[in-house]
Formats: C-alpha cells, structure tokens, sequence
C-alpha cells in the first residue's frame, strides 16, 4: 500500500511539471538574457575636466594647421570668370534676347578677350557655369531610361523619358528623356597670339560612368531630330561610352548654379597674356533668367579654388581652442570637487 501511494504521489508531482513547463513554453514573457536585461559590460566614460580639455586642445591643434593648408593650397588655385550671356548679344536685340537666341538667322559667333592674372600651369580647366538651372527638378531628374544608356538591347525602354521618349513614328529616341535632349551646346576657341590652343576632350567624365553607365554598343538614334530642339546634337557613329560632353551633362547637379567640365589646355598660360576666346553662343538661358559662364581654372591637391573648407577648419579649431581656454580659467578661478552631492538641485538649500 505504501508502494501504491508514493507511486500515486510521484504521478502527481509528474504531472505537475509536465503542465509547468508547458506553462512556460507557452509564455509570451521574453527569455531572460543579459542582453534584454541590459546586464551586459558597460563602459561609460566620465568626461572629467582634464578629459574635456585635453579633447579641445587636440581638435584645435590638428583643424588649424588643415584650415591654414587648405586656404593656402585655395589661393594658389588661378581661376578666370568670365560671364558672356549678355555680352554676345548684338545691340538691337538688347531688350529681346529671346528673339535673337531663338533665330536661326542671327550671328551666334563671339569674341572675348580674358587676361591671364598670374601663371597658369597646365592643365587648365575649361568649365561652363550655368546660373539659375534647375537640373535637380523632380521631372528632370526622372526623364531618362538608364537601361537604354547601357545597353542596345533596352533600346524600346523609354517609358521614364515622356516628352522626349519617341518620335512621331514611334521609334525610339536614344539617348531619350529632357536631361540628353537640354544638352549644352555651347562651343569654346582660344588663342593667345594667333597661336591656337588645342581644347582636349579625353578623360574630362567619370571613368565609372564611361564604363559602367554608358554602354559600348548603344548608338544615338533620333536624336534632336523633332521640331524643337533642345541642344547638342550627337555624332550618330559614336557609342555613347565615348561621348563625354554627354556623359558629362547626364552627371546632374544638386544646386541651381553648376559647372560642369568642358575641356582642358595642355599648355602653360604665361601671366599677361590675352587669351582670345570665339564663342558659339547658342544655349537658350534668356527664357528662364538664366545666367552663363566661362571658367578657366588650375587646380591644388584640394580641387578648384574653394575657401569654405579652409574657413570651416579653421572656424572649428579656433572655437574649440576657445572653449578649451575658457574651461581652463573657469576650472582654476572657482575648482569644485568632481562628483560632489551638494551641488545637485534638491540639495542645494540642505547644505550647511
């Protein structure tokens, strides 16, 4: 009989665990880890005085000299602006440059003349600088079809290019969409004393675009070949991975002023000498209040000549060093002992 019983009694606490750890599987309650439990090793720095100091003092010292080097390195970049929308319009079509732009009877041809300022060592940079051009438009921006640009056998895709997806037969335009059609299409010549200074073209895009963007095999096709035309026009023997004025254009720019590259020159400009420069101003900016330029530039080991990285550095170091001071003074005129209790709110009218 006592077999019986502690047999029953066993059955029963058996029982028991069985339907508790059921109970538990059951459970929404999330495992205990250390992870959820936030019980995992911790450091947590304590930004004492010398801590904070010794930081300011080490930001000042290495953003300074950057500054200075970058400001330094800007200065020694020689740059020519020159804007020449309004100069190349003749005199009686002053009040109505629309006109005149729009004409295909009007002289586009003109001639400037730039002073060299300092030497400038090749290669120069040629850029054209467009004012008030929203390339980053939402519209703009999506007319275009990046699988037709890479490759022949998307030729037909131009359902992201509307207006400029097809002509009036419904053949495809390649490259199709607004960003290829608007194309800038303004042409450069320079001289300096009769000598003529070759413009080269080579390696002015991205070499991943060229390979990765712009395929090997696909060709302009109907291009600018409608009523309205909106810009260049393309050579329809060459592949569009060779066509870097292009490729160039197709990179769109984030702010509403650009430049964009045009070309280099391979030889040193001396300083004093005048640069003759005949320009084929053909790109409509008149409708939208838009403004163009020419640029000339050297180069430094920072890129064009731009001081806000250098003002940014040293506007950076300098507060920092200010505040490193200010912490030193503050720290030796009235110390207090770190982690000290009285100093906190609710004890403040305890103290004694």
């Amino acid at each position: 009989m006592a077999i019986t019983g502690a047999s029953s009694s066993g059955g029963a606490k058996d029982g028991t665990s069985d339907s508790s750890s059921v109970a538990r599987r059951n459970s929404k309650k999330p495992k205990y880890s250390r992870f959820t439990q936030q019980e995992l090793p911790a450091c947590k720095p304590i930004l004492t005085p010398g801590w904070v100091i010794t930081a300011f003092i080490s930001i000042g010292v290495i953003f300074i000299p950057i500054g200075l080097a970058s400001l330094f390195a800007s200065e020694r970049v020689v740059e020519i602006v020159d804007r020449y929308d309004e100069d190349c319009v003749p005199l009686n079509y002053t009040y109505n440059k629309l006109a005149y732009i729009q004409s295909s009877e009007t002289n586009k041809t003109c001639t400037k003349r730039l002073i060299v300022s300092k030497q400038m060592k090749s290669p120069v940079y040629i850029y054209y600088q467009l004012d008030n051009f929203y390339q980053n438009h939402r519209r703009y921006v999506k007319s275009r079809s990046d699988k037709q640009l890479r490759s022949k056998a998307s030729e037909d895709d131009t359902s992201t290019c509307k207006p400029e997806a097809v002509t009036e037969n419904n053949s495809p335009i390649v490259p199709c969409g607004l960003i290829a059609w608007s194309l800038f299409n303004d042409t450069y010549g320079f001289s300096v004393k009769n000598k003529v200074l070759e413009v080269s073209k080579k390696n002015i895009a991205w070499k991943s675009d060229q390979e990765n963007k712009f395929g090997s095999d696909v060709y302009p096709k109907n291009f600018q070949s409608g009523g309205l035309i909106g810009g260049a026009k393309l050579n329809a023997s060459i592949p569009l991975s060779e066509q870097e004025d292009l490729i160039v254009w197709m990179r769109t720019a984030a702010l509403p002023t650009f430049r964009k590259l045009y070309g280099k020159i391979e030889t040193d400009l001396e300083a004093n000498d005048e640069i003759t420069v005949v320009i084929q101003n053909n790109y409509n900016t008149y409708s939208f209040g838009g403004k163009k330029r020419l640029v000339l530039s050297t180069t430094s080991w920072i890129g064009g000549k731009n001081d806000f990285l250098g003002v940014a550095y040293l506007t950076v170091g300098g507060l920092c060093l200010f505040l490193a001071i200010s912490f030193i003074l503050l720290y030796v005129i009235k110390p207090r002992p770190l982690g000290d209790p009285s100093y906190l709110s609710w004890n403040r009218g305890h103290t004694s």
